[in-house]
């Protein structure tokens, strides 16, 4: 018996079949994962393997020599520590509060960290074939992919600072 929900998702438009996709993927991880993470710790455990990366380094020291450091900026300094924390205390990353770098702080993937990070890209692949992405599938969202990146890059090379 279908789910009395597909009449709903067949109208829906593509940013709300985006979002349940979205959502999809990331419970199965959630309900997969030997860890207990948020969404958002996934997500940020991801920054940090990216940001890790140092063409993506360089970028972050650029831009927080080139940051106006008031008290709205010095907010979300606290708030980012915060959220790395919640990662240390699971072992995940080991947070440097004095790098060489410049940087009010950095952080890098620990073993355990790097474990997870493979555990989830293996279960973002096992959730692609529940839900049947082929080839073709594949190329509309490369294609999507690309012409929306362009908006993100752009938002995120005219913020003031990154962390």
């Amino acid at each position: 018996m279908p789910h009395p929900h597909n009449k709903s998702i067949i109208n829906m438009n593509a940013s709300s079949l985006i979002s349940i996709i979205e959502d999809s993927k990331i419970t199965y991880v959630r309900e997969n994962l030997d860890i207990h993470l948020h969404r958002s710790q996934i997500k940020l455990l991801k920054e940090v393997r990216k940001h890790e990366k140092p063409h993506h380094k360089r970028i972050r020291v650029k831009r927080y020599e080139e940051a106006e450091k008031d008290d709205l900026f010095n907010l979300h300094l606290d708030l980012y520590l915060n959220r790395y924390e919640k990662l240390a205390k699971k072992g995940l990353i080991e947070i440097d509060e004095n790098p060489e770098n410049g940087l009010p702080y950095d952080c890098y993937l620990t073993d355990k960290g790097k474990e997870i990070l493979e555990e989830i890209d293996k279960l973002e692949m096992e959730w692609e074939k529940v839900v049947h992405i082929d080839e073709n599938d594949l190329e509309v969202l490369r294609r999507m992919a690309v012409d929306s990146f362009g908006i993100s890059y752009k938002h995120k090379k005219n913020q003031n600072f990154i962390f």
